[in-house]
């Protein structure tokens, strides 16, 4: 999800024509069987195609509960004969680093890599450059001779966030005060969301404390916000732009343990149930829906080409730069935010989640109140 470490990378856009040609993150994935082609065809070139992926994350995560399937899915339907193995997904750099070398000593055809750390992963992406082993990223952006990438535009999740967050603080757009609390400063991602919001907010509101929150880790995004309040004082927090679900939870719970009241508007992203709840609910007020299925789908499409030396120019729709390659291929879907009012018409209509998944016993009023009935 993110351009660049230490600059901001290029962007070269062609037409979205084929944005739904997607990726998906399995979480550290080794794909190995028939292809295509003839049965005595080396791996590479169609046959015995083996495609690894490795993810940051697993289990109750974004990419264990939506990428990783996806991808499967795709994977399995571009190459019906391949078995799947898997490896544990992990949030740890140096492991996810290990795990990459060890598909490179397997020998694996292509890989599809989500990076933990971009910067840190950079020496085994050259190393599997050198063993002729094409590395699509996913999401985030690795450093690296990288052929292929597919995220979502950082850029405009950032801007959608900030644009929702003023709309929600009303009147005190004008003059108010917020609290932002972005992701690692180690992650692309993170910037580029940055780059986005204060694009929007810039002039508009006064940033009263802002935050690169290490690992993403919600346990760090609670510790800073309570920082906040005490330094701020709570009834000083207007608004606070949290950069995914997992913060936007660690501030909430950091407003609660405060009793502040009432709660300020709280963005997020990545559509987590839990997030969609707590919006049902109004203690978070919106969250970022990027549909996962278009980007598994491109991702999956570029590394079954790439493993069989074929281009993937005809599936991009543009270019990027990164802070040590140039002109990568690439596929950059757009996302939707999305509030209370607007649930149903797309979590809810793509099948994401269902109505009795969101509407909890508990949260059955508050639906109710939403207009979310089964």
């Amino acid at each position: 999800m993110g351009l660049g470490v230490g600059r901001a990378a290029v962007v070269k856009r062609r037409s979205l024509g084929r944005a739904g040609a997607a990726f998906l993150v399995a979480a550290g994935l080794v794909l190995t069987g028939a292809c295509g082609g003839d049965s005595g065809s080396e791996g590479g070139g169609g046959d015995d195609l083996t495609v690894g992926v490795l993810l940051p994350g697993g289990g109750a995560s974004r990419f264990g509960q939506f990428d990783r399937p996806l991808i499967e899915k795709r994977l399995k339907e571009l190459c019906p004969g391949c078995p799947a193995a898997t490896v544990a997904a992990t949030a740890e750099p140096a492991v996810q680093r290990q795990q990459l070398d060890a598909m490179i000593t397997r020998g694996v055809d292509v890989l599809i890599v989500a990076a933990v750390d971009p910067k840190a992963l950079r020496s085994s992406v050259e190393a599997a450059d050198r063993a002729d082993i094409p590395v699509v990223a996913y999401d985030r952006l690795a450093q690296g001779p990288i052929s292929g990438y597919v995220t979502f535009d950082g850029d405009t999740v950032g801007r959608l966030q900030a644009e929702e967050l003023l709309k929600a603080m009303g009147d005190k757009a004008d003059s108010g005060q917020i609290v932002m609390m972005n992701g690692a400063a180690t992650d692309p991602n993170a910037g580029w969301y940055k780059r986005g919001a204060l694009a929007v907010l810039e002039g508009e509101v006064k940033i009263g404390k802002s935050y690169d929150t290490v690992g993403w880790r919600p346990e760090n995004g609670y510790v800073n916000m309570s920082g906040a309040i005490s330094a701020l004082g709570a009834e000083n927090i207007d608004g606070v732009l949290a950069a995914n679900d997992s913060l936007a939870g660690a501030v909430v719970s950091a407003l609660n343990a405060s009793a502040v009241r009432p709660l300020p508007p709280v963005t997020g992203q990545d559509a987590d149930l839990a997030a969609i709840q707590r919006i049902v609910q109004g203690s978070q007020h919106m969250t970022i829906y990027k549909p996962f299925e278009p980007a598994a789908d491109a991702a999956a499409e570029m590394a079954v080409a790439l493993g069989r030396g074929e281009e993937v120019d005809s599936i991009a729709t543009g270019t990027v730069d990164s802070p040590t390659d140039e002109n990568i291929p690439a596929v950059l879907l757009p996302s939707v935010a999305v509030t209370v009012d607007n649930i149903e018409e797309t979590l809810v209509k793509d099948g994401m989640y269902t109505i009795d998944q969101i509407c909890t016993p508990k949260l059955r009023p508050a639906c109710d109140k939403a207009g979310l009935t089964p």
